[in-house]
């Protein structure tokens, strides 16, 4: 069977979009700031994750993207820069900018992105709409005054969609854009197990429902390999993505 990015057409698929999303016009090619990468965190806020998690997410990508090896990936690369973005998501109407797109090239930059991500209040309720925060991300990308080699959204999440627009459809109109889709599947603190979605493990419905695009990938945190651990490894990983290709 075809993927569905096959079977629609480039048109069609921006319909599909476009229902799900009030999609600004985009900026000017000609204002557009030239980065390695245009990057979308968008980490899971909604009601399975405790106080305690939440914070440990915020910490962890605070602390892994003002990391050295982070800041000596971003400076390997032909603009020395990338473009960040910040979202926490949950129901379907609960997709939330927490840190607005944000240029880091140095270590300052980045401890002012940090900080901010730190500081800012949770926001989203709700649960899994892995699709809604797909939406939104690819909006934000497509809109952004950004020009980046590679367009990556990174979804973090302890759980499979649940409600929200067609996953598939999202999906494969996010990868008709040229954004790569990247996963990272969360053991919650107090679980047993990865929850499943028609009962295949999380990183097993990421990667076979979620993730797309050129060298697309999931990594998985839980009590042997801690989240900041994790998250630190995959943006070096995502960052230094170009330069491997």
């Amino acid at each position: 069977m075809k993927p569905l990015a096959a079977l629609l057409s480039p048109a069609c698929l921006a319909v599909c979009l476009a229902l799900w999303l009030a999609v600004p016009g985009q900026a000017p090619a000609a204002a557009a700031e030239k980065v390695d990468v245009e990057l979308v965190l968008a980490a899971d806020g909604s009601g399975s994750i405790d106080d305690i998690e939440f914070a440990l997410q915020r910490k962890g990508f605070a602390r892994a993207i003002s990391h050295p090896l982070v800041l000596n990936a971003i400076r390997g690369g032909e603009h020395r820069k990338i473009a960040v973005l910040f979202v926490e998501w949950g129901a379907p109407e609960s997709v939330e900018t927490i840190v607005d797109w944000t240029v880091i090239g140095d270590a300052a930059s980045a401890k002012a992105f940090a900080e901010r991500l730190v500081a800012a209040p949770r926001q989203v309720f709700g649960y899994n709409s892995i699709s809604a925060a797909i939406a939104f991300s690819t909006q934000q990308i497509l809109s952004n005054r950004y020009d980046g080699k590679q367009k990556i959204i990174d979804i973090s999440g302890d759980g499979p969609q649940i409600n929200g627009p067609p996953l598939q459809v999202v999906r494969a109109a996010a990868l008709n854009a040229g954004i790569t889709i990247n996963g990272l599947a969360i053991k919650t603190r107090t679980g047993t197990s990865f929850r499943s979605s028609f009962g295949v493990p999380l990183e097993v419905h990421y990667r076979q429902e979620v993730i797309g695009g050129p060298g697309a990938f999931v990594m998985t945190a839980d009590e042997t390999t801690p989240f900041e651990e994790v998250i630190l490894s995959k943006l070096v990983r995502e960052i230094a993505m170009l330069r491997k290709r």
